[in-house]
């Protein structure tokens, strides 16, 4: 009875089978398929979104963004960037041999000198309420004078004085108003024959962040 029980469910199987291999269509389930099954979907984080002046994240509402970039070597330019404007980049034309200043005051103006009497006058005319971003290309110690350099430090510069030939610096400072002390203002970096990016030049510096619109 148990031989007759095996060999009549041996056939329903095999009958079974052929059924489903006969009227199911080939291409209905795939081994990759089968594979794909039980497997844990992958997450895609999305493309992040470009934030003003190349930001890591969004400056805070109510808040102005900035970026400056010194020069680096003979080719790549100094760069200031306000509020996604690029004041001074390597595409413009008015970035030269020296300390180039953009002014901020609503509307931007741009200037690069590396005359310490035309420095000094750009300053002084500067209106108060504004902000002075600064950033070196090539050499701008050699014709620094000291007048400058104190007109320089009364805008809150503390490495003004310490610049050296070919040394990169960044700085950004306010005429007639206080910055946030949370904020980056200043960075240098002297040339060193040992550490030196571009032969006789050092690597470029930068410096950004965020400035509440009620202080301009």
């Amino acid at each position: 009875l148990r031989l007759f029980v095996f060999l009549l469910a041996s056939l329903a199987a095999w009958y079974l089978g052929y059924f489903v291999a006969a009227h199911v269509p080939q291409n209905t389930v795939s081994i990759a398929a089968l594979q794909e099954i039980g497997k844990k979907p992958v997450l895609r984080a999305p493309a992040p979104k470009r934030q003003k002046c190349d930001h890591w994240s969004p400056c805070p509402p109510g808040n102005f963004a900035y970026r400056i970039l010194s020069g680096g070597g003979k080719q790549r330019r100094a760069k200031i960037c306000f509020e996604d404007e690029q004041l001074i980049s390597e595409e413009n034309a008015e970035v030269g041999s020296g300390i180039n200043i953009a002014i901020v005051n609503c509307n931007c103006v741009i200037d690069s000198t590396d005359h310490s009497r035309e420095m000094m006058d750009f300053i002084r005319n500067a209106p108060e309420g504004t902000l002075l971003l600064m950033a070196t290309h090539d050499d701008g110690s050699t014709r620094l004078k000291n007048g400058v350099k104190k007109l320089v430090e009364e805008l809150g510069s503390k490495e003004i004085k310490n610049i050296k030939f070919r040394s990169s610096w960044v700085f950004i400072g306010a005429k007639g108003f206080k910055l946030p002390d949370n904020i980056q203002r200043e960075k240098i970096n002297h040339s060193d024959k040992t550490k030196n990016r571009y032969k006789g030049w050092p690597a470029e510096i930068q410096i950004e962040g965020c400035i509440p619109r009620n202080l301009i």
